[in-house]
């Protein structure tokens, strides 16, 4: 049985890395693809967003697990936060440029689940007719 090019390409680019548990690649992936972080850099590529907005826009998420979801996409450098010593405090988060790379891949995957979510969750694919 002969591999087809697609599975030799995919072989290549992955080598098997992100495969392995505890590859920094896959603890990224995690990070990225979670419900909160994917939303929050999609909200995020929209440009600079205070706290209270980001709270808005990802309708549902608890305090706790906005600011957990922020300080990880913060460590891995995919966002900054900015401080103001203002009263009240204003914290500011934006993208970083890396943050900003991934978010142009991001953006086009939300886009396909939010324009096929109805046919999936409803068990009918469209394109099978």
């Amino acid at each position: 049985m002969k591999v087809s090019d697609k599975d030799e390409s995919i072989r290549a680019i992955f080598s098997d890395g992100v495969f392995v548990a505890g590859c920094p690649g896959r603890i990224l992936l995690e990070h990225v693809t979670s419900k909160w972080g994917l939303l929050l850099l999609v909200v995020l590529s929209e440009g600079e967003q205070r706290w209270s907005a980001l709270r808005r826009r990802a309708d549902g998420i608890s305090e706790k697990m906005l600011a957990q979801t922020l300080k990880t996409l913060e460590r891995d450098g995919l966002v900054s936060r900015h401080a103001q010593a203002t009263i009240p405090p204003r914290v500011d988060y934006s993208l970083t440029d890396r943050g900003n790379e991934l978010s142009a891949l991001l953006v086009p995957l939300a886009a396909w689940a939010l324009q096929n979510a109805d046919d999936i969750i409803n068990g009918q694919d469209s394109t099978e007719t």
